[in-house]
C-alpha cells in the first residue's frame, strides 16, 4: 500500500471518528433529554435561562458574522498573497477556509448551549433521588458539548486538509475559530460576570438574601451567563486551542515531509477516541466523590491515548521520538491540571488559608488570594517550559531545528488529545451551578441544595483545572505556531530568492520593540475587558436597585409579585456586546502595526512578549479567581462563620474581583496571544516584503 494510499485511508478513518463523536453525542444529548423535570416553577426558570441564552448568542453571532464578512474580504484581498501577484486560488480558499472555522466553532458552542440549558433542569431534578442521578445528569450534559467540540475541530481540519492538500489553508481555518472565540469568550465573560457580580452585590452583600433568590433581578440573568460564557464561551476557547495545535503540527509536518502529517491526524483522531471512552466509564457510587469520578474518567482517557498511539507508532512505524513528544505534553497537562487543583480546591490549604483571613476583612482576602494566584503561576510556568525544552531536545536528533520544533507541536497536540474529556468536565461545571440555582428556586429543600452544592463545588474546581489546562495548552500551541511562522517565513524567502531566519536575537533593537509592545498587549487587553464588565456591573446594579424600589411587594417576597428579569438580560446583554469588540480589535491591530513597522524580526519579538507576559497574567488571574470563589464557598459551607458572617461578606468581595479575573480576562488571554500568532503565519510573507525599518 502506498504512502498517499495510507494517508488517504487515515484520514477517512480521523473523519469516521469524528462522525462517532457526533452520533454518541446525539446518544447522549437524547439520554439527557428523557431525564425528568417536572416542577413547575424549575420548568419555567430553565425556559427563561433558555430564552435569555438563545437571545444573546444570536446577538453576537450578528455582530461576529459582520467581523467574519469584514475579515473574509480582506483575507481573499491579501492572503496567503496579495491578489494583484497573481494568487487569487488560493486566497479563495483561504477565505472558504477562514468562514467554516468560523460556522464550525460557532455550531460547536451552539450545541452545547442547547443542551446544557435542558440539563440544568434534570441534574436539579434528579437530586430528589441522590448525587449519582444528578452527576449523570449534568456531566452526561456536557459531554455533549465535549464530543461536539472536538468532533467538529477534527471534522473541519480533515475535511480542510483532504480538499486541498495545503497545511497553509489550515492555518485561514484556524484562525476563522480563534477569531470567533476571542469575541464569544470576551463576550460571553463580560455578560457571565456583570451578572454574577451585580447578583451577589446586591443581593448576598447589601440585602443578605441567598444566592439564587427568585426575587433577585439579575438571578436568571447570572444563571444565562453560566451557559454564554462558561458553556458557549469556553467551548468555543477550547475548539480554537485545538484546531491551533493541529494547524501548527499540520504546517512543520507538512514541511518536513514523510509521514508527519499521517501522524498528525492519527494522533488527533485517537486522542478524540480516547475522550469516547473515558466519558463512556464515568460512574459515581450514592455516597461517591464527583470530583474524583471526573479526575477518575481524565485517566482513563489519559491512559487509552497513550496505549492507543503507542500501538499506532508501532504499527505505522511513525517515529517514536515523536511519540515520546505528544506523551511529554499530555503528562505535563495532567501535571498542571493537579497544580491547579492544589491553589483551587477547596479541600486545600490555599483556599482555607483565604476563608481564615477573610475574618479579618475583603483588604486580607484579596492580599491573600492574589499572592497565591502569583505564587501558582510557577509550577505551571515551569511546566510549559519543561514540555517544550523536552520536546524540543527528543526530537532535535531526528533533523535539526525543523523537527525539534515540530516535536514542540506535537507536545501540544499530546496535551489536547483529550480535550475532549476537558471539554466535558468544564461543561459540567456550569450545568451544576445552574442545577443549583435551579434547585433553590424550585424550593426542592435543604437536602437537594446540599447534593447540589458538593457538586457544584466540584465543577468549580474541575472549571478552574480546566483554564489551567486550556491556558498551558495554549502555551504550547503559541510556541509551536511560533515555529511555524518562521517555517511559512522561510518558505516565502526560499520563493523571494532572499535570506530567511533561524532565531530572533533579542539585542536586535527591531526584536527588542516587538517584546515590549507584545508584552504590553495582554495587560492592556485585560484591562479593557474588565472595564467593561465594571461599566457593565454598575449599569445592572442601577437597574436591580431600581427594581427593588419601584416593584411593590418584591423585596418582601410578595405572592405574585416578580422581578422584570428580562431588562436584566437585556442590560447584559447589550453591554457585553458593546465592551467586547474594542479589545480584541486592539490585539489584532496591534499586530498589524508592529508588522508594518519592524518586519518579520520584530513580529518574531512581539510575539515571545505576548506569549511569556500572556501566559503569566492569564495563569493568575484565573487560579486566584477559582481561589476567591472556593474560599467563599468553603465560608458558606458552615466554616469560618459561615453564611451572613463578616468572613463571608469579605469573601464575597474577593469573589467578586476574582469573577472578572477568572471568567472574563484570564481565559480570554489566551486566545488572544493565539489569535495573533495566528495572524503573524498568515500574514508572514507581507511583513516580510512591506516594512517601514
Amino acid at each position: 500500500m502506498g504512502d498517499r494510499t495510507m494517508g488517504n485511508l487515515i484520514l477517512y478513518g480521523a473523519i469516521l471518528v469524528a462522525l462517532l463523536a457526533f452520533a454518541y453525542a446525539a446518544w447522549l444529548y437524547l439520554w439527557v433529554k428523557r431525564q425528568p423535570c417536572e416542577n413547575r416553577k424549575i420548568i419555567k426558570a430553565t425556559g427563561l435561562i433558555r430564552a435569555g441564552a438563545r437571545t444573546f448568542l444570536r446577538k453576537e453571532y450578528a455582530v461576529l458574522a459582520r467581523f467574519a464578512g469584514v475579515a473574509a474580504v480582506l483575507i481573499f484581498v491579501f492572503l496567503p498573497k496579495p491578489i494583484w501577484q497573481g494568487e487569487i486560488v488560493h486566497n479563495i480558499w483561504m477565505v472558504v477556509a477562514y468562514i467554516f472555522g468560523t460556522v464550525f466553532s460557532a455550531i460547536a458552542g451552539k450545541i452545547g448551549l442547547e443542551v446544557a440549558t435542558i440539563a440544568n433542569g434534570r441534574s436539579a431534578e434528579a437530586a430528589k433521588k441522590g448525587i449519582a442521578p444528578s452527576f449523570m445528569a449534568g456531566f452526561r450534559g456536557g459531554a455533549v458539548m465535549g464530543m461536539a467540540v472536538v468532533g467538529a475541530s477534527l471534522l473541519g481540519v480533515t475535511l480542510v486538509y483532504l480538499l486541498t492538500k495545503d497545511a497553509t489553508t489550515i492555518l485561514g481555518f484556524s484562525f476563522g475559530a480563534s477569531s470567533l472565540a476571542l469575541f464569544a469568550k470576551a463576550g460571553g465573560g463580560i455578560f457571565t460576570k456583570t451578572a454574577d457580580i451585580s447578583a451577589d452585590l446586591v443581593g448576598k452583600v447589601e440585602l443578605g438574601i441567598p444566592e439564587d433568590d427568585p426575587r433577585n433581578p439579575a438571578v436568571i440573568a447570572d444563571n444565562v451567563g453560566d451557559n454564554v460564557g462558561d458553556v458557549a464561551g469556553m467551548g468555543a476557547d477550547l475548539f480554537d486551542s485545538n484546531v491551533a495545535s493541529m494547524a501548527a503540527a499540520l504546517v512543520m509536518g507538512s514541511a518536513l515531509g514523510g509521514n508527519n502529517v499521517d501522524m498528525v491526524f492519527t494522533f488527533a483522531a485517537l486522542g478524540l477516541l480516547a475522550s469516547i471512552i473515558g466519558v463512556m466509564t464515568a460512574r459515581i457510587g450514592e455516597k461517591g466523590s464527583p470530583t474524583k469520578a471526573l479526575n477518575s474518567s481524565t485517566y482513563v482517557t489519559t491512559a487509552a491515548f497513550a496505549v492507543l498511539t503507542a500501538a499506532t507508532t508501532y504499527l505505522f512505524q511513525f517515529p517514536w521520538r515523536i511519540w515520546g513528544a505528544s506523551i511529554i505534553g499530555l503528562a505535563v497537562g495532567v501535571i498542571i491540571g493537579i497544580t491547579t487543583d492544589y491553589f483551587t480546591d477547596d479541600s486545600k490549604k490555599p483556599v482555607h488559608y483565604v476563608a481564615n483571613a477573610s475574618k479579618t476583612g475583603p483588604a486580607f482576602t484579596i492580599l491573600s488570594g492574589f499572592s497565591y494566584g502569583l505564587l501558582s503561576v510557577f509550577p505551571a510556568m515551569i511546566g510549559i517550559g519543561v514540555a517544550a525544552f523536552s520536546a524540543y531536545k527528543l526530537c532535535e536528533p531526528l533533523g535539526g531545528i525543523e523537527y525539534a520544533l515540530f516535536g514542540i507541536s506535537m507536545a501540544a497536540v499530546g496535551m489536547l488529545s483529550i480535550v475532549g474529556m476537558i471539554v466535558s468536565n468544564d461543561a459540567y461545571g456550569p450545568i451544576v451551578d445552574n442545577a443549583r440555582g435551579l434547585a433553590e428556586m424550585g424550593d426542592l429543600g435543604e437536602e437537594v441544595l446540599a447534593i447540589t452544592d458538593e457538586l457544584d463545588s466540584a465543577g468549580n474546581t474541575v472549571k478552574a483545572v480546566t483554564k489551567g489546562f486550556a491556558i498551558a495548552a495554549a502555551g504550547l500551541t503559541v510556541i509551536a505556531l511560533l515555529g511555524a511562522f518562521m517555517s511559512e517565513v522561510n518558505t516565502a524567502a526560499a520563493e523571494l530568492g532572499i535570506a530567511g531566519i533561524q532565531s530572533f536575537d533579542i539585542m536586535n533593537p527591531m526584536v527588542f520593540f516587538g517584546l515590549l509592545v507584545g508584552a504590553a498587549v495582554p495587560a492592556v487587553f485585560s484591562a479593557m475587558l474588565m472595564l467593561g464588565v465594571d461599566r457593565n456591573a454598575q449599569r445592572l446594579v442601577a437597574e436591580i436597585h431600581r427594581q427593588f424600589n419601584e416593584i411593590i411587594g418584591l423585596k418582601e417576597g410578595k405572592e405574585g409579585v416578580e422581578p422584570e428579569y428580562d431588562k436584566c438580560i437585556e442590560i447584559a446583554t447589550d453591554g457585553a456586546l458593546k465592551e467586547l469588540v474594542p479589545a480584541g480589535l486592539m490585539a489584532i491591530i496591534a499586530t498589524f502595526v508592529v508588522g508594518f513597522i519592524g518586519g518579520v524580526q520584530a513580529i518574531g519579538g512581539f510575539l515571545c512578549g505576548n506569549i511569556i507576559s500572556g501566559l503569566l497574567l492569564a495563569l493568575f488571574m484565573s487560579n486566584s479567581g477559582g481561589l476567591w470563589d472556593n474560599a467563599k464557598k468553603y465560608i458558606e459551607s458552615g466554616h469560618e462563620g459561615g453564611k451572613g458572617s463578616d468572613a463571608h461578606k469579605a469573601a464575597v468581595v474577593g469573589d467578586t474581583v476574582g469573577d472578572p479575573f477568572k471568567d472574563t480576562a484570564g481565559p480570554s488571554i489566551n486566545t488572544q496571544i493565539t489569535v495573533v500568532s495566528l495572524m503573524a503565519s498568515l500574514m508572514s510573507t507581507l511583513f516580510l516584503t512591506i516594512s517601514i525599518f
